[in-house]
């Protein structure tokens, strides 16, 4: 991570945003708590290393509160995950926002560990949720990673 820069997107970045959520999340449209988000079109840090985007968090700031819609790096366990969520937190901070959050799904153990191991706890479970994600955006797969069947929205969030 020695040489990798974090900085706030730009409008200019909007297009390339777009294409990496669509190839990294599989469409450029989100659904998450019952909404469908496209996350291109809110703020967010690029993890940047010689010229090459190995990492990108999108995030929205609505009254007191600031919630992660995408986190990905590209380099796990070099730290790009971290430097970006430490970004949002202080966007989140300087925005005047009393906590941070994000909702992951039940099969995601990778992200659970993650996001507890820098100081997020588990805030809310939303069984099912998923079933009425799928009307909206009907190709969320039932099966989710590790071959786990893909219900529930968990919450994950930080005091600030």
């Amino acid at each position: 991570m020695s040489d990798t820069i974090i900085r706030p997107l730009e409008p200019a970045d909007r297009a390339w945003v777009r294409r990496w959520i669509a190839e990294h999340w599989g469409d450029e449209v989100m659904v998450v708590h019952g909404e469908a988000l496209r996350p291109h079109e809110f703020p967010g840090f690029a993890a940047v290393d010689g010229g090459a985007c190995v990492g990108l968090l999108t995030y929205r700031v609505a009254g007191p509160e600031c919630e992660v819609l995408s986190l990905d790096s590209l380099r796990e366990g070099q730290g790009i995950g971290s430097a970006l969520l430490a970004a949002a937190v202080a966007a989140a901070r300087a925005a005047g926002c009393a906590r941070l959050f994000l909702i992951t799904t039940n099969d995601n153990m990778r992200a659970l560990r993650f996001y507890q191991l820098r100081g997020l706890v588990l805030a809310a479970l939303r069984p099912n949720a998923l079933a009425e994600a799928r009307r909206l955006k009907p190709s969320i797969p039932l099966v989710g990673l590790d071959g786990i069947p893909l219900r529930d929205e968990l919450e994950l969030e930080l005091g600030l």
